[in-house]
């Protein structure tokens, strides 16, 4: 059996974990917020129509922060529309999915469900097809307190509190073509710049989000990040990064070293943010907001998915509903792996997306919700990685892949919390053929024993939870895992991702 051995030390910090990394993003698409987090008539609804099996679900993912409303619709969003007396919103087409948007649930309503599942907003504004003025319309109505026409419409709604939004982010994807009202990298940087100062001037304690490359694979990359930042670098936080992927032509090996990508994705973005910020001879550091990433099945949504016609804009159709397997997951516990392991400068993330549409939760309309294999990863992590992420020293044998080169067979990090003196540590195997025992020095740790295991594998690395089968796929304690004399021990399965606690 081959083997790795790490070595885990406290004093080896990275960086504290912010708990903002474990986001999520609900965009109106699909069966998102229509049958997947609304559906009135549904047996467990309450009295505001959303679906309480969802609720409890998500509360159990351990979701921090929720993006919305999008994503490619909000290049095409008016605000106004989501706001006021149901019976008076307008039906738009939103051209981003070919679909008709009922504003059925705005964003009081999605406020009133963010306080259900007790994660906080964090907003998009319209950079697209909208400016400046939309924007601060907008901050206006959602975080003054009153006495102003905007602020007052939002207390005739409904809403005396302020929303109180901390967090905005300056437009979506503005770089890829496919974006309404995509535009360069200078003249998106122009706006952005423009906006961010008129929202700092009515509210200069919110934190604003730039956006970066929609993928470390666009012909612009690198060089989009330069020039927005450029404009932007005194106005912003943080910049956005997005990153997708999926298994292509049976590439099993190289698709589960995905993490390589979004390890160099993140660490050019921040070479580049540093690099503007030396030549501004600014001590401001720009940090990093992962805002969208997953596995996501794109080339099935252009083959299938994908709605055309002029005729033919239906409400809520199932969009992008791919059903993940276990290697899916073990994917999906690396990228998680690879935000942790850049705690320093990854501020934010948000999983995209939450429900039904590249979900780690699934429902039908009027039966059951059920957990795909990516939840577990999620929810585990969410729970157990508090404190500080470490940087571990790591020997692993390696293999060749065709995308990335030699990489290693084992990924991991590890966390500790100081208050608790629990610690946690995160792997993942990316052999498709023989189990790796690792070997962890703890002693560093002192007198510790193991609380719980978790291990996610399976015999048939493509096997998927399913509406006939939801818990065909779940982790399970891993009986092999032990300490003893200050060193952990433990054998990872085949294409498995692995968390076990300390304390």
């Amino acid at each position: 059996m081959p083997s790795a051995r790490l070595t885990l030390d406290p004093a080896f910090a990275i960086g504290s974990i912010r708990r903002q990394i474990f986001g999520g993003f609900v965009e109106h698409l699909g069966r998102h917020v229509y049958d997947g987090i609304y559906e009135p008539g549904h047996p467990t609804a309450d009295a505001d129509g959303f679906r309480q099996d969802v609720i409890e679900l998500v509360k159990e993912l351990g979701v921090d922060t929720i993006r919305y409303p999008g994503g490619n619709f909000v290049s095409g969003f008016r605000w106004e529309d989501s706001v006021g007396p149901r019976e008076q919103r307008p039906r738009r087409l939103d051209l981003a999915w070919h679909s008709t948007e009922t504003n059925e649930v705005g964003l009081h309503e999605f406020s009133s469900w963010l306080e259900k599942v007790g994660s906080d907003l964090m907003m998009a504004v319209n950079l697209g097809t909208r400016g400046t003025l939309e924007a601060l319309d907008l901050l206006e109505y959602s975080n003054i307190r009153s006495g102003t026409a905007l602020s007052e419409r939002r207390i005739a709604n409904g809403r005396a509190e302020p929303f109180d939004v901390r967090m905005w982010c300056l437009g979506n994807e503005m770089d890829g073509p496919w974006q309404l009202g995509h535009r360069s990298a200078d003249d998106y940087g122009k706006i952005a710049s423009q906006t961010a100062k008129g929202m700092r001037q009515l509210d200069p304690d919110i934190r604003l989000v730039v956006c970066g490359s929609s993928s470390a694979h666009m012909p612009t990359f690198g060089e989009w990040e330069r020039v927005v930042l450029t404009h932007t670098y005194d106005d912003v936080d943080l910049i956005s990064c997005h990153a997708y992927y999926e298994e292509r032509g049976g590439d099993l090996g190289s698709f589960l070293a995905s993490a390589v990508d979004m390890d160099g994705f993140i660490e050019t973005v921040v070479a580049t943010a540093d690099h503007v910020g030396a030549v501004r001879g600014s001590s401001k550091r720009i940090d990093i907001s992962f805002d969208e990433w997953n596995v996501w099945y794109i080339d099935r949504f252009h083959g299938v998915d994908k709605i055309t016609g002029i005729d033919n804009w239906p409400i809520a159709p199932r969009l992008l509903e791919d059903i993940y397997s276990v290697a899916d997951a073990v994917v999906f516990g690396n990228l998680m792996i690879s935000l942790l392991k850049h705690a320093d400068r990854v501020a934010s993330a948000s999983l995209a997306q939450l429900v039904n549409v590249i979900a780690p939760i699934m429902t039908e309309p009027g039966g059951i919700a059920w957990r795909q294999s990516t939840f577990y990863p999620f929810s585990i992590t969410s729970r157990l990685a508090r404190g500080e992420a470490l940087r571990l020293k790591l020997d692993a044998p390696t293999y060749l892949t065709e995308a990335y080169g030699e990489v290693p067979l084992v990924d991991a990090v590890a966390t500790h919390d100081a208050d608790s003196g629990r610690s946690a540590v995160f792997l993942v195997n990316r052999s498709t053929t023989e189990a790796i025992e690792v070997t962890v020095d703890v002693s560093a740790l002192g007198e510790v024993s193991l609380l719980e295991t978790h291990t996610l594998s399976d015999t048939d690395v493509y096997a998927k939870n399913t509406l006939e089968d939801p818990e065909r796929v779940a982790p399970r304690a891993n009986d092999t895992a032990a300490i003893a004399d200050g060193v952990l021990t433990v054998s990872l399965p085949p294409v498995s991702w692995s968390a076990l606690a300390l304390g």
